[in-house]
Parts: structure tokens; sequence; C-alpha cells
């Protein structure tokens, strides 16, 4: 939770943001909008919150190579600062913002999908046609599960290279050098190693989260 909340409430704060901003200078709405708010949000969550999940990432390795959590997020901070000074808190950040490739696929999906929900609605006859401000959320957790599973499924291998940069002492240096020696030394399969389970942990998270989010706004707005 320490790592997850500080994470989404920054991005959604930024995205909401983002997007009213740039609907009131480009078409509301449009693809360019979307593209847009989710690049500056997925940037601004990445630079705020890597050092977090550089701890998280940093303790996993660790239970995995001593087969238990040895320090507490804490000491983990501490000797990362002690040992690589600030700059080790950013460590595959450029990972993360390659990621941000990802963001930006699942919210255009994401926002074409609910667009069609909203037309379909429209289209029914009158008693079943739902109010301007009524939302399908099931159908919401649908879009967004299927827009999430396309952009992991393609943005992947960021995941990947980012936890490999994150290691402690590694030889990984950089997005590039840790891609072409991944490839090399193991294969472009190995870019997409832990893809299912990364897929079972984030779709059923998405769908619950995204129509959370049209929930609060729903709410808010209403």
């Amino acid at each position: 939770l320490l790592y997850f909340f500080p994470t989404r409430a920054i991005y959604f704060a930024a995205y909401s943001g983002v997007k009213e901003r740039l609907n009131a200078v480009l078409v509301p709405e449009s693809k360019k909008v979307h593209m847009l708010s989710a690049a500056c949000a997925g940037i601004t969550s990445s630079t705020l919150t890597n050092p977090i999940w550089l701890v998280k990432t940093r303790m996993q390795l660790e239970a995995r190579v001593k087969g238990e959590m040895a320090s507490n997020a804490l000491k983990c901070a501490m000797h990362v600062y002690r040992t690589e000074g600030l700059r080790g808190f950013y460590r595959g950040i450029t990972a993360s913002y390659a990621g941000v490739s990802e963001t930006i696929i699942h919210f255009v999906i994401y926002e074409a999908l609910k667009q069609q929900l909203r037309n379909s609605h429209h289209s029914f006859s009158p008693p079943l046609t739902l109010s301007p401000n009524s939302h399908d959320f099931f159908g919401l957790m649908g879009a967004a599960a299927i827009s999430k599973t396309c952009a992991s499924c393609i943005a992947y291998p960021h995941e990947v290279i980012r936890t490999r940069l994150r290691e402690e002492g590694s030889r990984y240096r950089s997005f590039i050098q840790t891609l072409q020696l991944v490839v090399r030394e193991e294969g472009p399969l190995a870019l997409y190693r832990g893809l299912l389970a990364h897929l079972i942990r984030q779709i059923p998270n998405t769908a619950i989260m995204m129509a959370t989010y049209e929930l609060i706004i729903h709410l808010a707005s209403s």
C-alpha cells in the first residue's frame, strides 16, 4: 500500500488536471488530449515515485537472494543513499519513462472503448437510455481490462529492463545497454519473462481501479 497509493494518487491527479487544461485548448476528448495527458501523468508519477519503487524492488531481490526479508524499507533506503547517493534512487528511471508508452496506449484504447460504450447507450430506445452522467461500470471494467492487456503485451519489455537496472551492483548501466545485453545473452523472449504473472496481477487491479476512478469522477460531478 505504501508503494501503490502514492503512485496512483499522483498519476490520476496529474491525468485529470492535464486533461482538463488540454480540453480547453485542443479538441476536447481527442486522442491527442488523451495521449498528452497520459504522457504527462506517467512522467510525473514515475519521477516522483521512482525512489519508492526502487526500494521495493531492492527488498524483493534481497529476499530472493537471502531467502528472507533482511531489512525494512527505511534501512534499505538508507543503504541506497550511503552506497549510491541520491542518484541511486533513480536507477531504472529511463525504463520508467519508456514505460510511459504503455500508459499512453492503455488510455488511448480505454478512452476509445469508453466512448463506444457511451455511444451504444445513446443508441438504445428511450426506456433503456442511461442519463448523460451515468456509467456502465462493468463495461468500464471490461474496457480497462482490454486496454491494459493490449498495452502490457506491447510495452512489457520495459518492466524487465527496469527491474534489471534496479538490481544492486548489477552490470546493467543504461536502458539501451540492458536491452542489448538481455537480447544477446538470453534471447528476445527474455524480454517477456514474467508477462503472465504481470497480467494476472494487473488486469483485475486496473479494471477495479479505473471503474473506481470513474465512479469518483461521476459522484464529484453530480
